[in-house]
């Protein structure tokens, strides 16, 4: 009769729900974030569940209906009144369907003990669910040993009698999960030990990645992996008629379901375009050819797509276009003869102007050919103008309207043909030549410059000068002009005349540098200067006069005479007077061998003219390899602007409002509607007025350098407006704004895995930039912009210009500034800068993402910054940062350069954590955290005196291996004496470097630690 009224009380607690929860009052809101599929649902079941519950008087089984009059089955006990209970209720084999690991949830309601007179002593609140994994159904399965405890489940709130009264009920819902999984299936078993219980509903499932469409790539349906921070990558397959984006499309799936960490995309093959994520054909009459655009163009103007697919527009008959020209620009032809062409007669020189074709082709690149030809003595005929004549600034490729050409005959006739072409000239074969004739007579003109003077006789006041006549004398010769001053001293200079090619300067100074020009008189007036020759009159004390010179030679004869004597004589000497002939022998050729020395000191000090040649820098270029140029290297930086950067009407642009301000003017953001692409919202940083040609070049440069780079990781330039004002650059918008804002403003919001995906597209942009050989300078989170879809690209490529108003963050040089805190101690202290610094301002970046955007060394000063990094200290680890990735930043931090990772080794090491989470998971141990003190580099890597097993290998660890020998001196010659040792014995032994000091001091005191830590182990 008590089991039945326990019986009946619970009946009625299930009643009560059931109507409870037809009217709403216990429905839970159901809201799909993944992809579930359930193994089991007891509430979906028709009909009897059929588990099996032993003993057979424990476990009840009690049909009832839903709000929807649909059968529900649900099982409770309670035998609250009796010692010793041990209710097992067993579910039938559950198929995993390859799952390795599914999630369970029960939903339930308990009685409060303490609401059942009597039964405080043997009732329970909690009941155990276990599990049992087979790869079939089996007879035996009932068997409890074979079971393994998944947890013991507890109510969160359990009801009385006073809810029954109340008709409130109170239902749990608990949820575990269960892995890895690794037969076919599994039983599941309750176990209660004296509880009042009601198993409303059961259910088994498992989370799954759904199929998924992104990036024109498809992810297939995919089962998460067994560990619960485990992430599968999955490589994505294009759609129909798409390729990959610079690598494949990866994703990872997430025991949660979910994915993550995308990486890479596919874009449509040409010929193709994006509709509703596929790739669509183009139509007739639109090609598309980059797999930059996204849409299927018109074709451009003079230019036809007779089928659907095309990749390219053909341009009409009469119509070319050249393999650099960009697809969307119109086909062109070749221009018309140049209009209105004028000559201006100077002696022997012609100015020659003309004015712009009437028809230019359709292009820009319009340039200008001249052909001189002279007219024949006898006017029967022309000749090509030889070499000697000089066209300013050039004969062929003018892009000016205008030529000088000098060095004409005087007295002449010359035909000029003046031609215009432009870049598809060359493949308009049938297309005639377009000229603009001038014919022109020069006048009587005044000698050519003389080209050489030579130095003959050189006395102590004069010297002997001769020169040839000029190579175009353009009439006779009346005289030569000579100029001269001393050196260094040319505003008094002396001129005197000569009828012929020779004079002999005298009234010179003796031992003294002058200074000589030449230039000779026709009828038409005198010509220009020569070029300037330096010589030298002779000193006072040099034989340099011809009776000098032929008194040495004299003497040298003599000398010679005697030598051979004494030589003869020598042969002939006796044993006895040997020592005397050869010592007089030496004297001899002593005395020669000074007075010919003397003649050759004089004939030095004459300084014969030296010819020198200039050599001019260049650039080699090889092909087929990318490299960067760089913009300086352009004699003409506007130049490197078009060549680089596309140029954009600025009626294609609206400014919307303001972004930002630079040092150039103010920083803009509005779309971009370009002809035959769709509308795009750029970033438009614009000139201010009233700026000097140099902040013009200045503003463009980096345009000029960004035009150079093309990369998902490096922010992308659209192109400039240079020809109407305000002067513009136009960049793709990154939503986000910089890194280091970024971060702050989402302090903590990001999980670990999207923190490295983010270190990892920088990496990435790195690697583009070394391999082109650009070494970036100013790599900080701040010059890192963030778009919407959290992809982090390089930007900011003019750190000259940046720094130049920003003390605090540059330590001033003598080659410019740089920022400190971000910088290599090689660039700070020699301006080297590398590839390898690059990375370990890389290493600062990971700090200040893994940070959330703090400030690299806090409130340090620069210099104290420069000195903390030369003595081996390093920033700590952020807090919560995995070791692995600190490891990395410290790999970054290594003072020499050469055993820094590459950004290669860097992009494959972020891949393989990205891989594989797990290895994310230790943290920075708390000593590498202490919030704002630095920690020594060789520390991080562990304890350097438990490595070492003497004082010199101890000291070379610790990079203080000058002092062994002191250590040895001074009787510190084993590890026990050395962690002994106090700063006063420091001192004594001979380290007197206060900076030495703290750093031995500090692995003393790990030494130390280590070795109370051994012997701690040992007595145990």
């Amino acid at each position: 009769m008590k089991r039945g009224s326990e019986a009946d009380r619970s009946l009625f607690l299930l009643h009560f729900f059931a109507f409870n929860e037809s009217v709403g009052s216990l429905s839970v809101p159901k809201t799909l974030y993944f992809l579930t599929v359930n193994l089991l649902d007891s509430r979906s079941v028709m009909g009897d569940l059929g588990w099996v519950a032993y003993p057979k008087n424990g476990w009840e089984e009690i049909g009832e209906v839903d709000e929807d009059y649909a059968p529900i089955h649900t099982y409770q006990v309670c035998r609250v009144m009796e010692q010793n209970q041990n209710n097992w209720l067993h579910t039938n084999w559950i198929l995993t369907e390859g799952a390795q690991r599914v999630f369970i949830e029960l939903k339930f309601t308990l009685r409060d003990c303490n609401s059942l007179p009597g039964g405080v002593g043997t009732c329970k609140e909690t009941f155990n669910m276990y599990y049992y994994e087979t790869d079939g159904d089996e007879d035996e399965a009932m068997k409890e040993s074979r079971y393994i405890k998944i947890d013991t489940i507890a109510a969160d709130e359990s009801f009385t009698e006073l809810d029954l009264g109340d008709r409130v009920m109170k239902l749990n819902t608990e949820v575990r999960d269960l892995g890895p999984l690794t037969r076919k299936g599994f039983y599941l078993a309750f176990q209660d030990l004296g509880a009042c219980i009601a198993l409303v509903s059961v259910r088994v499932f498992y989370k799954r990645c759904p199929f998924l469409v992104k990036s024109l790539a498809e992810f297939p349906d995919t089962i998460p992996g067994s560990e619960a921070s485990q992430l599968v990558e999955v490589v994505g397959h294009c759609v129909n008629n798409s390729l990959p984006l610079y690598e494949p499309p990866r994703m990872h799936c997430s025991t949660e379901g979910e994915w993550l960490v995308p990486i890479g995309k596919c874009v449509c093959q040409p010929g193709f375009e994006e509709i509703n994520r596929s790739c669509q054909v183009c139509k007739v009459g639109f090609y598309r050819s980059l797999l930059e655009s996204l849409a299927c163009s018109k074709c451009p103007p003079h230019s036809v797509a007779r089928q659907t697919g095309a990749t390219a527009c053909s341009c009409e008959d009469g119509y070319y276009k050249i393999d650099s020209d960009p697809p969307n620009m119109a086909c062109t032809r070749p221009p018309s003869a140049p209009r209105n062409a004028i000559s201006n007669v100077n002696e022997t020189s012609v100015f020659l102007e003309w004015s712009i074709p009437m028809e230019t082709g359709g292009r820009k690149d319009v340039r200008y050919n001249i052909l001189c030809r002279r007219v024949l003595p006898d006017g029967r005929g022309l000749e090509e103008c030889g070499p000697n004549v000089r066209f300013l600034p050039r004969r062929v490729g003018l892009s000016n309207t205008s030529v000088m050409v000098a060095d004409l005959q005087s007295h002449t006739n010359y035909s000029f043909l003046l031609e215009a072409v432009n870049g598809v000239s060359e493949l308009a074969k049938d297309h005639a030549k377009q000229y603009v004739s001038l014919n022109v007579t020069t006048n009587q003109a005044a000698p050519s410059p003389v080209s050489v003077v030579r130095k003959g006789h050189t006395g102590k006041s004069s010297i002997a000068l001769s020169w040839a006549e000029p190579d175009r004398p353009n009439g006779i010769i009346l005289e030569y002009e000579i100029k001269y001053f001393e050196k260094e001293q040319d505003s008094s200079y002396t001129i005197i005349k000569s009828k012929d090619t020779e004079m002999v300067v005298e009234g010179l100074k003796p031992s003294s540098a002058y200074i000589f020009q030449v230039r000779a008189r026709t009828s038409a007036g005198y010509g220009a200067f020569s070029r300037r020759f330096e010589f030298q009159t002779s000193p006072y004390l040099t034989a340099t006069s011809e009776r000098a010179q032929a008194s040495i030679v004299a003497v040298a004869i003599t000398l010679a005479l005697v030598l051979l004597a004494v030589v003869a004589g020598f042969l002939h000497c006796s044993s006895m007077v040997t020592l005397l002939c050869i010592n007089l022998t030496l004297m001899c050729l002593l005395l020669l061998l000074l007075l010919l020395r003397r003649c050759g000191y004089s004939k030095a000090k004459q300084d014969p003219e030296e010819e020198k040649m200039h050599f001019h820098n260049g650039h080699i270029k090889f092909p087929g390899v990318r490299t960067y140029i760089d913009p300086l290297t352009y004699e003409d930086p506007n130049q490197a602007v078009h060549e680089f950067a596309q140029e954009i009407d600025v009626s294609f642009i609206s400014i919307e409002r303001i972004i930002g301000a630079g040092e150039f003017g103010e920083v803009c953001s509005g779309p971009l509607r370009l002809p035959g692409k769709r509308e795009i919202q750029v970033a438009i940083k614009t000139l201010k007025a009233g700026y000097t040609e140099q902040q013009r070049r200045d503003f463009l440069w980096e345009a000029s350098i960004m035009g150079q780079f093309n990369h998902p990781n490096i922010i992308r330039l659209e192109g400039v407006v240079t020809k109407s004002k305000p002067v513009m650059i136009i960049t793709e918008y990154m939503e986000n704004g910089s890194l280091d804002t970024f971060l702050k403003k989402n302090d903590g919001q990001f999980t670990v895995i999207q923190l490295v995906g983010m270190l990892r597209g920088i990496a990435s942009g790195m690697r583009y930039l070394s391999d082109m050989g650009y070494v970036h300078r100013d790599l900080a989170a701040r010059n890192i912009l963030v778009n919407s879809n959290l992809v982090c690209k390089v930007s900011d490529f003019g750190l000259s210009r940046v720094l130049e108003d920003d003390p605090e963050a540059a330590y001033t040089t003598r080659g410019g500034k740089i920022p400190i805190r971000w910088t290599a101690p090689e660039a700070i202290a020699y301006r080297k800068f590398t590839s390898a610094s690059d990375v370990w301002s890389y290493g600062i970046v990971m700090w200040e993402v893994m940070s959330y955007g703090e400030r690299p060394y806090w409130e340090m000063s620069n210099q104290d910054v420069i000195k903390a990094v030369e003595e081996s200290y390093r920033l700590p680890g952020p807090m919560d940062c995995p070791e692995a990735l600190y490891h990395l930043m410290m790999d970054c931090w290594q003072r020499e350069r050469s055993n820094r990772p590459k950004f290669d080794e860097i992009v494959c090491l972020l891949d393989k954590l990205i891989r594989n989470p797990s290895s994310l998971k230790k943290l920075v141990n708390s000593s590498h955290r202490v919030s704002n003190l630095l920690v020594e580099h060789a520390s991080v890597e562990g304890d350097s005196g438990a490595r070492s097993q003497t004082v010199g290998e101890w000291l070379d660890s610790i990079k203080m291996g000058r002092y062994t020998e002191l250590f040895m001196e001074g009787g510190y010659s084993s590890l026990e004496t050395v962690a002994q040792m106090t700063s006063e014995d420091l001192r004594r032994v001979g380290v007197n470097l206060a900076g030495h000091q703290k750093k031995i001091i500090t692995s003393i005191q790990e030494m130390r630690v280590h070795m109370n830590n051994t012997n701690s182990t040992v007595n145990i």
